[in-house]
């Protein structure tokens, strides 16, 4: 029987919050809402963890998984050196639906996992009592969408709770996210900033930023 945990006025309860992180450092998946849509995810450093996922989405092994950190300085310890663009992508849009693609740090991800060896994809999210969580449990927490792999993402509880129970033991009940548009995606690995993704954040805005309107 899988465990429900329900957000009270958009938080957690401190004991929930506590046990939470347990669950997480042992090499569990959690599905919970997001500020797009419902996400399915554990601690970046397992590589049971990613197994796992795979399985139950169906995804190829070789496609990344993206990520989600609690700030910025959480970021920089998994990264290399960053652009200045950055800076200013990361400062004007998180927390919220905006992922980096960045160099990561050598030696920080499972090296069972060669495609994750050279760049990672990243956001910081929008819900607070998300961000304490991922800062409570002290590393990047995979954050791909909570759906089988090819089909539409969910947003809704009551479909994700279906699609997955008797499968991932941990759900976080937030109700019906927002949906709509995924997180824009943009790469900073390379020699210049290219939008890989437009999602909820207009590339226009992306290039106001960047060029300094």
């Amino acid at each position: 029987m899988a465990k429900i945990f329900e957000l009270i006025d958009s938080r957690l309860k401190d004991e929930e919050e506590g046990l939470l992180t347990r669950i997480l450092n042992q090499h569990e998946l959690l599905i919970f809402p997001t500020e797009t849509f419902y996400g399915l995810g554990g601690l970046v450093f397992f590589h049971s963890v990613y197994q796992k996922i795979f399985d139950l989405k169906g995804r190829q092994a070789n496609k990344p998984l993206p990520f989600c950190a609690s700030d910025l300085d959480m970021v920089l310890s998994f990264i290399e050196k960053p652009p200045a663009s950055f800076f200013r992508l990361a400062r004007t849009f998180w927390p919220g639906p905006m992922t980096l693609v960045l160099r990561a740090r050598e030696g920080l991800i499972p090296e069972s996992l060669p495609w994750m060896g050279q760049t990672i994809a990243v956001r910081v999210p929008s819900p607070s009592w998300l961000r304490q969580l991922i800062q409570k449990a002290g590393a990047l927490l995979i954050s791909t969408s909570a759906n089988l792999s090819g089909q539409p993402p969910l947003s809704s509880f009551d479909e994700v709770y279906r699609t997955f129970a008797g499968q991932v033991g941990f759900f976080i009940n937030g109700g019906e996210t927002p949906g709509g548009k995924p997180s824009t995606i943009v790469d900073l690995a390379g020699p210049e900033p290219v939008c890989l993704r437009e999602g909820k954040i207009p590339l226009v805005e992306i290039q106001h930023v960047l060029l300094g309107d």
